[in-house]
């Protein structure tokens, strides 16, 4: 049994961190300015070795902060691979283009930039090496019997439930689960291989043995008069203890907690939007998004026009009442796509008779939201944000779905998280909620330009759209 060893695994991460920027830097010379891979650049060969190795000095230190900013010394227990190579490529990316910036600011037009690209790779690749590697040892030693994490619940509940499901579909994290204490289920009860091995109060009798390396608390709501008495037990016997609630049904994987003068609120919602200088951001991401997709679109959206006017009668321009940022109705605009007929409160079915020829080529291009670009420019809409639905729906869904209304904490968007997963026009609404909370509560300006950027590729073409 062994105790946390996370403190002593980050420093040997931040040491092996520095080690491979030198490495990756060193190679990245050599390959571009001392082999014969690439053409000679006379002006880079001006430069000394001597100057190029100098900004290693501040490379280092400015890396290594990079890292921990985008959480790359965070346990490997909590952090999938996927993710932990993103955070690699996030934390690369930002400091190659700090790199190139101060080199343009200091006019320093001799210091070959292909070399800092090539540094920019490298160090991409051995940091993704170097860390699976960690990980396959640390994965060996758990199969061995070391580096486990020996832990006991106290609490028998969903939450207890849920987290032993977690733990045994992610052996390689190590988690050993030795019981459950808890004073209503009877001893013996078995959940998938985890035992009820007696009351809450034998925890004075298993504490002090100092076998555990963790507590996990994870009492029922109706128990909680206990969690004072509980935590003081854990925390008198030194071993590491944690709370598990039992209501995450109701709060998200990701609230916050602000400091009252000292008293703890947790906020139900941690939605990044409502935050002043993520909205201006948002904002400011939005008029010059719009302005430039008005000019790129332009002509499509003058063929457009002329097409409408030209094979049907009516408006070319079609608008409808939807409810937007903080459930304040709105017109959103579209190209028209069906005969000027009486508006029903339903969804376009498959061969709807009121949709136009030309309607239905530019609903499945999705080319009769363009004008929806407006109402970006004035404010009603956002790029990238739940998509809006009409008063009779909202109603509807309210009293259907639970947390609906939640989506309205944001700007609507032309395209959002739910659309570049598939979910549009006549899909599972509750998928479709799902993909907008998690977008609310996961906003970043890379997610929005990584929504953007999946749009172009596979949210034009609406296979859902008749």
């Amino acid at each position: 049994m062994i105790k946390d060893n996370q403190k002593f695994f980050n420093r040997f991460h931040v040491v092996m961190d520095a080690g491979i920027i030198i490495i990756a830097y060193i190679l990245a010379y050599y390959v571009r300015l001392e082999s014969r891979i690439f053409p000679v650049d006379p002006l880079a060969g001006r430069l000394s070795w001597q100057i190029y190795m100098t900004p290693l000095i501040f490379i280092v230190p400015g890396y290594l902060i990079l890292y921990a900013v985008f959480h790359l010394y965070t346990p490997k227990r909590v952090q999938g691979r996927r993710l932990e190579f993103s955070n690699i490529i996030k934390a690369n990316s930002v400091g190659f283009l700090v790199f190139i910036m101060i080199l343009y600011m200091i006019e320093i037009i001799d210091f070959s930039r292909q070399m800092i690209m090539i540094f920019y790779v490298f160090n991409i690749l051995l940091e993704t090496l170097g860390r699976n590697a960690i990980r396959y040892i640390l994965h060996s030693m758990r199969e061995r019997g070391f580096n486990l994490k020996h832990i006991l619940l106290v609490g028998y509940s969903r939450a207890a439930e849920a987290y032993i499901d977690r733990i045994n579909s992610n052996p390689q994290w190590g988690y050993i689960v030795r019981g459950i204490l808890d004073d209503k289920v009877p001893a013996g009860t078995v959940y998938k291989g985890v035992k009820v091995i007696g009351r809450i109060d034998n925890l004075m009798i298993i504490l002090p043995e100092n076998r555990l390396d963790e507590i996990a608390i994870t009492l029922s709501l109706t128990e909680y008069a206990r969690l004072e008495e509980i935590v003081n037990m854990c925390e008198k016997s030194g071993v590491h203890t944690k709370f598990i609630p039992d209501y995450n049904h109701m709060i998200p994987t990701k609230p916050y907690t602000e400091d009252l003068l000292g008293l703890p609120i947790i906020n139900i919602r941690n939605v990044p939007l409502t935050n002043t200088v993520n909205i201006v951001i948002k904002r400011i991401m939005d008029v010059i998004g719009a302005v430039c997709a008005i000019i790129l679109f332009s002509p499509i959206m003058l063929f457009v026009a002329i097409l409408i006017k030209a094979t049907s009668p009516g408006p070319i321009i079609y608008s409808q009442e939807r409810v937007g940022l903080h459930s304040k109705t709105f017109r959103m605009y579209k190209f028209r796509s069906m005969e000027v007929k009486e508006e029903k409160n339903g969804w376009t079915k498959k061969n709807d008779p009121r949709v136009t020829p030309i309607g239905k080529i530019i609903r499945k291009l999705s080319i009769d939201e363009l004008p929806q670009l407006y109402n970006v420019l004035i404010g009603n809409m956002s790029l990238v944000g739940p998509r809006p639905e009409r008063p009779f729906f909202v109603e509807k869904f309210r009293e259907e779905i639970p947390r609906y209304m939640v989506k309205h904490q944001v700007r609507p968007g032309m395209t959002g998280w739910a659309q570049v997963k598939g979910y549009r026009g006549d899909t599972s609404i509750r998928k479709r909620i799902d993909c907008d909370l998690y977008y609310i509560e996961n906003w970043s300006i890379g997610l929005d330009i990584k929504i953007l950027f999946l749009t172009v590729f596979k949210g034009f073409i609406n296979r859902n759209a008749y």
